[in-house]
């Protein structure tokens, strides 16, 4: 104990003082899409059947947008062949509404705050379950992660919790496999209403890499009211992070 104590002196403060400051994310970081330019008129949109996940679509303006709830931000992106996607540093990705992840350049809509009833009871105290619905423990992890020194979520008022009946909401990662269907709508029902449903991650929002298999649930908004939308793959625990204070009205 007395070399835990000295190991902790010796480290010092290491809060990141996120929000205040922003935090200082590797150049290798692949957050919000960049769009270079416009596509080419004779463009034949091979990025409709490159991209593996489908991420790639075409408006009802014909205009290239990436849906955002199904994007893996693969490193290199495969499916523009003359490179017109890119991916930037903004962490900044949590949105309300599933249509808000269909991206195509220009203003990002953020995820605004819950509505006044429900944020007058969770803007200062927010308990979370959160359910491994089949996933690879990729997302699982940047959740986890969110309890260390380093992010400290605790000291926001947002704490995750052994039971459901404890909580106010549910925050679900993974593809909601066949097997684990009837926990997460007995997870959700154990929650005291009025409660919170957060999706994190590709495959909770809309399948990720398994999306069309019958053994997996199309999206978690299938199954239950989805309040806020965090895609990634997994998102980045700044991700998660800044999307939970958004719908707190804390950013």
């Amino acid at each position: 104990m007395l070399r835990v104590i000295r190991e902790r002196y010796r480290q010092g403060f290491r809060t990141a003082k996120f929000p205040k400051e922003e935090p200082q994310l590797p150049p290798r970081f692949r957050g919000l899409p960049r769009f270079a330019g416009e596509c080419p008129a004779a463009c034949p949109r091979p990025c409709l059947d490159l991209c593996p996940f489908g991420a790639c679509r075409a408006g009802a303006d014909d205009r290239l947008q990436l849906d955002l709830g199904r994007c893996l931000f693969c490193a290199d992106c495969p499916a523009c062949p003359q490179g017109r996607i890119s991916f930037g540093n903004d962490y900044r990705l949590a949105v309300r509404r599933r249509e808000d992840l269909l991206y195509r350049g220009g203003d990002y809509p953020l995820a605004a705050p819950l509505e006044p009833a429900r944020l007058k009871l969770f803007g200062r105290s927010l308990k979370l379950r959160q359910v491994s619905a089949g996933g690879c423990n990729g997302c699982e992890a940047d959740c986890n992660v969110l309890g260390t020194p380093v992010f400290d979520l605790g000291r926001f008022g947002i704490q995750f919790v052994a039971s459901p009946r404890h909580a106010d909401g549910i925050l679900l990662t993974g593809p909601i496999t066949a097997n684990m269907h009837s926990a997460v709508l007995a997870t959700y029902e154990a929650i005291p209403a009025p409660k919170i449903v957060i999706a994190s991650g590709a495959c909770a929002i809309n399948g990720g890499p398994f999306r069309g298999s019958p053994e997996i649930s199309q999206g978690l908004d299938s199954l239950l009211p989805v309040d806020i939308f965090i895609p990634g793959c997994p998102p980045h625990p700044y991700t998660i992070l800044d999307g939970l204070l958004r719908l707190l009205d804390r950013r």
